[in-house]
């Protein structure tokens, strides 16, 4: 679950390594503004002053600011999952692992930041892949993680890991989702724990 940024290739990138540098500024900076405001409504205009560029190149690198602030809501969730992950780390068995790590998910404060990115994601086709892409990672990611603890740790789990890092992101941000439409409840009335089939000991028997 530790952060990993996706870079485009320079060829692949407008204005090659510069537009590269501009592109990695814009995204950093974003993130920054979202993470300090716990808030993704930024404008253009503001994204572009503290990054130091001029307003057209968000829209030159990125295509709209949605797909900018998509991706800094992204690059917010994939930082704080270092923390996720030394809770992880931390715990005495995988009882105590499903539970810690679970609350601290739910208490990520980008949680409610990607569920809204994700939000306007659904409603724009043309942020499929946008979506898709750093969706992905996040799951990759969790997938690494949970690879190297059960290795560690001489735990098993009844699914594959990366269906096991899928389903778990999956009802997280679900949840986050349904939060933000109005849904009833609050986070503790999740058993995102019980999503988990971490257990100590070797696989079970099928």
């Amino acid at each position: 679950m530790s952060a990993e940024r996706s870079v485009t290739p320079a060829a692949a990138t407008p204005g090659g390594e510069r537009g590269r540098a501009t592109r990695n500024r814009l995204i950093a900076t974003a993130a920054r503004l979202c993470s300090e405001r716990r808030s993704m409504d930024l404008s253009v205009a503001e994204i572009a002053r503290e990054a130091g560029v001029f307003p057209n190149q968000v829209t030159y690198h990125f295509g709209s600011k949605d797909s900018l602030l998509l991706q800094a809501a992204f690059l917010v969730l994939l930082h704080e999952t270092r923390r996720v992950e030394r809770i992880g780390r931390r715990a005495p068995d995988a009882a105590a692992f499903r539970r810690n790590v679970s609350r601290a998910v739910l208490a990520l404060p980008s949680l409610p930041l990607v569920a809204k990115a994700l939000a306007t994601g659904i409603a724009k086709p043309e942020l499929a892949p946008v979506v898709e892409q750093h969706l992905n990672l996040l799951f990759r990611q969790s997938e690494r993680f949970l690879g190297q603890l059960l290795d560690s740790r001489g735990w098993t789990a009844e699914r594959p890991l990366g269906e096991e890092a899928r389903t778990f992101w999956s009802t997280a941000l679900g949840a986050a989702l349904l939060s933000r439409a109005g849904a009833d409840g609050t986070a503790d009335d999740l058993d995102l724990a019980g999503v988990l089939s971490v257990h100590d000991g070797p696989a079970l028997a099928g």
